[in-house]
């Protein structure tokens, strides 16, 4: 291949690369070189010209075979290589007017998402003649669970309504025998105007085939019909909120026999009382008395194992301060690793009203004159 430039280095794509991926890689190198979207740059319309060349050699199964034994392709008259143009069959964008884009400026703003339609609709055309077929949309459904079915896991049951596949037409939109489509006259496409722009798009009766069947009665010429359908969703254990759980191929069926979409179920958790959820750990608000933070103690604190702790509260403890309990937490999705539990101590300040009992707290007070608020006093300089 001395002196020629890899047509698969060219369009960026491995020599396994399935006839899918080739036309994807080529799509997007000609959005992006074309000569109408590059207008004046002739380095553009040259390499424009190189892919065009690599993808009608390598999107084509016979002529890709023949490229890799041979390490090139012949037509009659001259070899395809890139940089020449023979036997090259690139998207025909003749016609359209790029002008409102080929600038900044509001118009070529305002005019941005028609232009990226374009470029869909174009390369549709191009699938339309391969059996295009439009796949279906997704569908999202919202379910609440309590704080212990999120911890443990569970299973849901719904009735949803989808689109599946028709099963008087078989996902074809019609019925009988195929003649020419009388919508585009079996041309396979039709004209659409945008602004001053007109493109052609894949013929919507005929799915850009060019040939139709009479309508089916049962869906319309549509190829599919709602139906109720039951599921079985297992929500994994430790699932946060609102995580969106993935069924696949169980959302709408395309038209015209086009691959389903998926399902999601998107999960809402109640909250707890008790247990507070962060991520993947759990936090817990204790209280503890005067007597048990001053003097240190052992308590028992509750997990999400519905089994208790013990934690010991060191001499001097004061309200707000925190403890881990390592992995008594939530089983992470990622890594299957648990949290940890954090627990907050909260004072708890007893009502006083026995003179005994008053008459101890105020020889306390004489035993242990610090005043907590000296320090705030003196930095303050009041």
């Amino acid at each position: 291949m001395t002196g020629r430039e890899d047509f698969y280095h060219l369009l960026g794509v491995g020599r396994k690369a399935t006839v899918d991926e080739l036309r994807k890689a080529y799509r997007r190198l000609a959005r992006k070189y074309h000569p109408d979207v590059n207008p004046g740059d002739k380095k553009a319309e040259d390499h424009f010209k190189k892919i065009s060349a690599a993808y009608d050699v390598l999107g084509d199964p016979k002529k890709r075979k023949v490229y890799d034994r041979m390490g090139y392709y012949q037509e009659t008259g001259g070899s395809t290589a890139p940089g020449g143009q023979q036997g090259a069959r690139p998207v025909d964008f003749s016609g359209f007017d790029f002008s409102d884009m080929a600038g900044g400026g509001a118009r070529a703003r305002a005019g941005a998402s028609g232009f990226r339609d374009i470029f869909s609709q174009v390369f549709r055309q191009q699938d339309a003649r391969e059996a295009y077929q439009e796949p279906g949309t997704d569908l999202e459904y919202q379910v609440q669970i309590g704080f212990w079915e999120a911890i443990r896991g569970t299973r849901i049951h719904l009735t949803i309504n989808r689109f599946r596949t028709c099963s008087t037409c078989r996902g074809q939109g019609g019925t009988g025998a195929e003649g020419p489509c009388p919508e585009c006259k079996g041309e396979g496409s039709a004209t659409r105007q945008m602004g001053t722009m007109q493109f052609s798009v894949p013929c919507a009766r005929c799915g850009g085939k060019g040939r139709s069947r009479k309508i089916c009665t049962a869906c319309g010429g549509d190829g599919r019909r709602a139906h109720p359908e039951k599921l079985n969703v297992a929500i994994p254990a430790g699932v946060p909120d609102g995580l969106r759980v993935r069924v696949p191929a169980k959302g709408n069926t395309g038209p015209h026999g086009g691959p389903p979409g998926d399902f999601y179920v998107v999960v809402q958790v109640k909250p707890h009382p008790f247990f507070e959820r962060r991520g993947d750990s759990i936090y817990t608000v204790v209280p503890v008395t005067i007597t048990e933070a001053s003097l240190g103690t052992k308590i028992e604190i509750p997990t999400i194992d519905r089994k208790r702790a013990l934690l010991k509260i060191p001499p001097g403890t004061v309200a707000g301060q925190k403890f881990r309990l390592q992995e008594k937490g939530v089983q992470s999705l990622r890594t299957g690793k648990r949290g940890d539990q954090f627990v907050v101590v909260r004072l708890h300040v007893p009502k006083i009203a026995d003179e005994r009992s008053k008459e101890i707290l105020r020889e306390l007070a004489r035993l242990n004159p610090d005043d907590p608020r000296e320090e705030i006093y003196r930095n303050l300089k009041v």
